[in-house]
């Protein structure tokens, strides 16, 4: 089947050609037949000026801006693959990226524009070409040479549209393949699943690098033909001056924490809002209720990873549930299974497995790897752990490389986690395995306190004593440790593996 992602959202563009789409901090608008006008031009710069073919890859190292989104957007039209990458990235990072994937041509910003081509020979990139995201410079008055007008590749959904690379907290990064056809049935669920309708403007504060914020929010408001509040990063004061003139926002649970730290936050800033959403890291339960009583709106917070965009969400008309990530999404079957492969019961936790049809091609040159990550009938194992409750409500409780053996019985931290949080003086806490010579791993907890009070009265001693009254003894941390801050990941994910390897000599 012939079905290119572009022309799926620009079927949905509004008639009128004039109609705002993204509305940028220095008041300009860009309206939605520029936006069709732009990415044809950046369509035609790539097929002429880089000889870019279908299938070919197109690696992008740029900050946010509406540029790049016409660069995205361009990428598509052409039936190229687009390979986002973080632009915090370091050098050892980039130049892995490039040696694997073998662009045809690397987009860059311009002060990283010399480091960038030493790269780019070392993997055998042809082309190297810096983006200002302010539209100056040589390549713009190349870009605004070419025509406006572009006929979009009709290429076949099964083909790739996306490559992006995971983490890689073990081993070497891999790089997840999106196809056409699961970016859009992805974005045609979320768009009905969570009621998207006309007048709804979306407040877009997230990185374009990544699921969230290039795929879902982008895909749901185009989709949608929305006007988009496009910012070049999350901003409190910024956001507080711009919710009242959104009615969806889109964040990470770190976003909806700084704004309950502002007393300008208010239910007022929010009268106009009509959903507020959170993912790629948990929201706290107490950040839920605190987020409910300031401004009476409930988060929907929902669970999606790369190889898949989103499997499941809380109910868009229903409850939401704190600690849940709600139902599997229509057309996703998402089941629980012990080390048996057999599937659990209600409150069991056990390995999430999901099945459908936004579920990824693939690992890029890693068959191997591929084959190893699906199940014999065909379900992804995302290598997180969860159960159901009675209600059918899904939880994560972490990730299976989280989970912490100790003295032979297991432990799931984020259990741990939730009982410290609640103590007064808390800000937040991280439980991780260390390894212990006489137990294999020791449960070790790492806390944030909260600077008040409370927070400067915490001890470790503290802390171990309130938990023995709650938990199993083999549950309860053999360290507490006061730290400043977690250590996190761009999309706000407490990195784990960077406290394990910090502290791994500490009970040697």
């Amino acid at each position: 089947m012939k079905q290119n992602l572009y022309n799926v959202l620009s079927k949905n563009f509004p008639e009128n050609e004039n109609a705002p789409c993204l509305m940028l901090p220095d008041n300009k608008v860009i309206t939605y037949g520029e936006l069709d006008k732009e990415s044809a031009r950046m369509a035609n710069i790539l097929v002429n000026k880089f000889k870019v073919e279908p299938g070919d890859r197109v690696a992008v190292q740029i900050r946010k801006s509406p540029y790049a989104l016409f660069l995205y957007l361009g990428v598509l039209r052409t039936g190229a693959i687009y390979l986002p990458m973080n632009d915090a990235y370091q050098k050892h990072e980039v130049e892995y990226f490039l040696k694997d994937a073998k662009p045809k041509v690397f987009f860059c910003n311009p002060e990283k524009k010399e480091i960038s081509r030493e790269m780019a020979g070392n993997a055998g990139v042809p082309f190297v070409q810096d983006i200002d995201e302010k539209g100056r410079g040589y390549f713009f008055d190349v870009l605004y040479n070419e025509s406006d007008k572009f006929n979009t590749f009709e290429t076949d959904a099964e083909n790739i549209a996306a490559i992006l690379y995971t983490s890689g907290t073990t081993g070497r990064p891999k790089g997840a393949m999106l196809s056409h056809k699961n970016l859009i049935v992805n974005a045609k669920t979320l768009h009905s699943y969570w009621e998207f309708q006309p007048g709804d403007i979306l407040l877009h504060m997230l990185p374009i690098y990544h699921v969230h914020g290039l795929f879902v929010a982008n895909h749901c408001a185009l989709l949608n033909g929305s006007p988009i509040f496009f910012e070049p990063k999350f901003d409190v004061k910024r956001a507080i001056e711009l919710l009242p003139k959104s009615t969806v926002f889109m964040g990470v649970p770190t976003y909806y924490v700084r704004l309950l730290m502002d007393e300008n936050f208010t239910a007022d800033v929010c009268r106009n809002m009509r959903l507020f959403i959170s993912g790629s890291a948990p929201l706290l339960p107490e950040t839920f209720e605190k987020f409910k009583k300031r401004t009476g709106h409930t988060i929907l917070e929902r669970y999606g990873m790369t190889e898949g965009g989103m499997f499941a969400s809380n109910p868009y008309k229903g409850l939401r549930k704190a600690g849940t990530v709600g139902f599997p999404l229509p057309g996703v079957s998402i089941r629980i299974v012990n080390d048996e492969g057999k599937e659990v019961g209600v409150d069991e936790v056990g390995y999430i497995q999901v099945k459908g049809d936004n579920i990824f091609k693939g690992y890029w040159g890693m068959p191997e790897k591929t084959k190893e990550e699906f199940t014999e009938d065909g379900y992804f194992k995302t290598g997180d752990m969860g159960k159901w409750d009675k209600d059918g409500y899904l939880s994560i409780v972490g990730r299976s490389k989280d989970l912490i053996i100790t003295g032979g019985l297991n432990v799931y931290p984020k259990e741990i986690e939730e009982i410290i949080d609640r103590i007064p003086g808390v800000f937040e806490s991280a439980v991780v395995g260390i390894p212990h010579p006489d137990f294999g791993e020791a449960v070790t907890a790492f806390v944030v306190r909260k600077n008040d009070d409370a927070g400067k009265k915490l001890t470790s001693e503290g802390i171990i004593s309130l938990l023995k009254k709650t938990l199993a003894n083999f549950k309860v941390p053999k360290s507490v440790i006061f730290i400043e801050e977690l250590p996190r990941n761009s999309m706000g994910k407490v990195q784990k593996n960077v406290l394990r390897e910090k502290f791994s000599t500490l009970f040697s």
